[in-house]
This record gives C-alpha cells, sequence and structure tokens, in this order.
C-alpha cells in the first residue's frame, strides 16, 4: 500500500482528499501546516505528497506553499509533489513543474483526473525505484567484477557489455581457442587483451596480428615466418608472429581474410603446435593460445568454400559475441567522457547527439568524433556542432525517426486527450519529462488548464 502525505491547511479539503485516496486502497496521511508535514516526512516512509499552495499565514502570494515545495525538493528530490492550486496562482505553479513537482492541480479538483494523476505519479516513482536499485546491482557488479579479474581499463555501463565480459573472464584460464565475433570497431582486441589478461599466459607475450591489413602473399610469412629467399624481398630470415607469441597469445584478427594455405598451415598448428618458415623443411614447434575475431559471417564463407570446416571448429570451441555500440547504448556517454581530453565536459545537447546517433562505425567512430569534438571546442565545453555528427542525429530535429524529433502542437494536444489532461502520462508516452513538456505546451500556447 502506498502512503500518500496531504499537505493542507483546510480541514475540509485534507478529509475529502483522506477518504477519495483511501477508497482508492492508499495509505493518507495528513498535515494541517507546512511545518507538520516537514515533520511527518521525517518520522514517515512517503510516497507520494499532495501539497497546497497557500496557507494561513500568507492567503494571496503563495510564497509560504513555494518555501514548502522547495524544501521538501532539497530534501527528498525523489519525492513526486503535486501541487493543489487556485487559478490565481496557475502560472507560479507550472513554474514550480518546471523545477521538479510532479505535477498541479487546480481547484475544484476533478476526482477522477486526480486518482488518475496519482496512480501513474506511483507507478512511475516505483518504476524509478526499481531502476535506482537495479542501477545499484549493475554498479556493485561491475566493481566486484574488476576487483576479481583484469579488465584493462574496459569503460562500459551497459548490461550487455558486462555479460560480454563476464564470459570473457570465465573462459579466459580455459586453454582454448576462443573466436570473438562483432562488427568493426566494437571493441573485439580489447575482448582479446582482456582474455589474456586473466588467462594462464597472461605473463607471456600478447602478438596481434590483422589479417585484413596484409597482402594474402605476405600473411603467411607474416604468421609463420620465412627464410632468406623465400620470397621476392626476404633478404634475411624472420620470425613469424606464431614464434614471437611462444608462451603466450596470439591473436588473429579478421580470421576470414586468411588465404586456403595459410587456412591449412593454421589448422595444422593449433592440432599439433608445430609448423615450418616459409622456405624451410625445418619443423618448429610452439605453445601458443590462438585467439581469433571475425566481423564476416564464417558459416556463409564455409558454404561458399572460401573458409576450411574444419578450421572454424577448430577456432570456434567458444564463441564471444561483442554486440554494436548501437546495441548498448549505455555505453556511449561513458566511453565519449573517457576519451575527452582533461578538463572538457560534454553539453547536454552533445551527451542527446551522442545517444540518438546511430553509431554505424561503433567505438572507434566514436573516439574519432570526441577526438576531433576535443580540438574544437572552445571554453572546455563539447557542443553539438563540435561533433560534427549528421544533423539526424541531432535530438529535437525532424527524421524520419519520430523519437528523435520535436513533437508538434497537434501532437502535444493530442497525446494530452489521450492522457485525459494528465500531463505526467502525456509527456511519458511523448518520450519526454514533464518539465520538458510543460516548456513545450507553452512555447506553443497549448492551454495547460486541463480538464
Amino acid at each position: 500500500m502506498s502512503a500518500i502525505l496531504i499537505i493542507d491547511d483546510n480541514p475540509a479539503i485534507g478529509t475529502a482528499l483522506e477518504l477519495l485516496l483511501g477508497l482508492d486502497g492508499h495509505g493518507v496521511s495528513t498535515a494541517a501546516s507546512p511545518r507538520a508535514g516537514l515533520d511527518a516526512l521525517a518520522r514517515e516512509s512517503i510516497d507520494l505528497v499532495i501539497q497546497d499552495m497557500n496557507f494561513s499565514a500568507d492567503t494571496t502570494s503563495g510564497e509560504e506553499g513555494v518555501a514548502l515545495f522547495r524544501q521538501i525538493r532539497e530534501k527528498y528530490p525523489d519525492l513526486p509533489v503535486i501541487l493543489l492550486t487556485a487559478w490565481s496562482h496557475l502560472e507560479q505553479a507550472v513554474e514550480l513543474v518546471k523545477a521538479g513537482a510532479a505535477d498541479y492541480l487546480s481547484k475544484p479538483w476533478d476526482d477522477q483526473r486526480l486518482l488518475t494523476t496519482v496512480r501513474n505519479l506511483l507507478e512511475l516513482a516505483e518504476s524509478s525505484r526499481q531502476a535506482r536499485k537495479l542501477s545499484v546491482r549493475e554498479s556493485e557488479g561491475r566493481r566486484s567484477l574488476a576487483r576479481e579479474f583484469d579488465l584493462r581499463g574496459m569503460v562500459y555501463a551497459a548490461p550487455a557489455t558486462e555479460r560480454v565480459l563476464r564470459l570473457a573472464c570465465q573462459i579466459a584460464s580455459a586453454d582454448v581457442p576462443i573466436l570473438i565475433t562483432g562488427p568493426n570497431g566494437a571493441g573485439k582486441e580489447r575482448i582479446a587483451e582482456i582474455i589474456h589478461a586473466n588467462s594462464r599466459v597472461k605473463d607471456g607475450p600478447f602478438i596481434a596480428v590483422n589479417c585484413g591489413a596484409l597482402p594474402s602473399d605476405l600473411l603467411e610469412a607474416e604468421l609463420f615466418g620465412a627464410e632468406a629467399g623465400a620470397y621476392t624481398g626476404a633478404g634475411k630470415a624472420r620470425e613469424g608472429r606464431f614464434e614471437a607469441a611462444d608462451g603466450g597469445t596470439l591473436f588473429l584478427d579478421e580470421i576470414g581474410n586468411l588465404p586456403p594455405a595459410g587456412q591449412m598451415k593454421l589448422l595444422r598448428v593449433i592440432e599439433s603446435g608445430r609448423f615450418e618458415r616459409l622456405g624451410s623443411n625445418r619443423t618448429r614447434e610452439v605453445k601458443v593460445r590462438v585467439l581469433s575475431a571475425t566481423n564476416a559471417d564464417l558459416p556463409a564463407m564455409i558454404r561458399k568454400g572460401e573458409f576450411r570446416e574444419d578450421l572454424y571448429y577448430r577456432l570456434n570451441v567458444i564463441e564471444v559475441k561483442l554486440p554494436a555500440l548501437a546495441e548498448r547504448r549505455e555505453d556511449i556517454v561513458p566511453l565519449a567522457e573517457h576519451f575527452l581530453g582533461d578538463g572538457l565536459r560534454l553539453a547536454d545537447s552533445a551527451r542527446r547527439a551522442l545517444e540518438a546517433h546511430a553509431w554505424p562505425g561503433n567505438v572507434r567512430e566514436l573516439k574519432n568524433a570526441i577526438t576531433r569534438a576535443s580540438l574544437l571546442c572552445q571554453g572546455g565545453v563539447v557542443t553539438v556542432e563540435d561533433l560534427g555528427l549528421p544533423a539526424a542525429s541531432h535530438p529535437n530535429q525532424h527524421s524520419s525517426d519520430n523519437t528523435l524529433r520535436e513533437p508538434s502542437r497537434d501532437e502535444i494536444e493530442e497525446a494530452l486527450s489521450r492522457a485525459g489532461g494528465v500531463v505526467a502520462e502525456a509527456a511519458q508516452s511523448l518520450g519526454l519529462s514533464r518539465q520538458a513538456l510543460y516548456r513545450r505546451m507553452e512555447k506553443y500556447g497549448v492551454d495547460v488548464r486541463r480538464e
């Protein structure tokens, strides 16, 4: 049962509200003055406050009601407060809603609207409480993970990213090949570094090779080494990456680019630990943990005959799937703040633009955008313009995505109508805060005196 506190010096109003809300299943207590209301809040666990704007000490200006609201707001910032006001103080109530009041009702109130408003606000408050509890648990989970494992400075906030990290850390000690999949720029190499850092060979070398960055005729020499004269330009013998990674981890990025001959050699070295340099008959032996990564559809490549099926199953003993940045949006702002230079901060509009952008280039694109903005910003504050994102990514600009544009007057009036005039409910349907909706209602001249 929810607990509601009514602060009003008129006994008749207190009694009427207590009866109305009590019949709706709420626990109700009353206070006849601001001081008594604050005392009740200090004593009791209250879920919602309904307060008058005018008290006997000041029946004309509403200043005592304003002062009471500000005290409640300061001491209990998450507590929803509904204001009861006369028409003469309507503008004052609207200003307090902008300052954080949950809503206001004018006297005489409509019983059904009041009950609807109370129910919606209590549901919203409960949702917020549950979200905060979840956030606390998630934060503790992140701290616990960081205490137990070496995350190589990984910055994240999304539950999806935490699940990936937990899996990576859990399987790090198993001496089996791991395939890391995900789009370009998502951070697959960082996941490989975390696996190595928590593995049994963490004190050994970590060698990374981008199989997509080298011509196919040089890739085999890069991996397995070559003797002098093995190919044009090979003036002297060279050690390959497998030899360099002996006793540690070899990370093969973009493994789908490995040519057929290289695939066959890789399969052999994974199975036996043995290989020969190009141009040599001498068999060498290494002990290397192989991690690989790709953004390609390897099963589709197998069907086309472009990738060996037996190699795929050797590499993919365990698969770690890293989602695109757009699928873990909670990571965007923490990462952006991490990439910012010292003494710089993001403007609120820049935060919204970052969260709205699709980030097809993932973390790599985000880092580049922040690097650019850090160089262009003035006064230590990064703005939307500094980020240089496409206009469609900016909040409150027209876009094919309705969630990214400014609602029109007609849409606001329609939302209010559907919500029966309950501003909190209308704001939620439009994806706005109550304060933001009130500002837009004022901007468009929408009547705030809804019935």
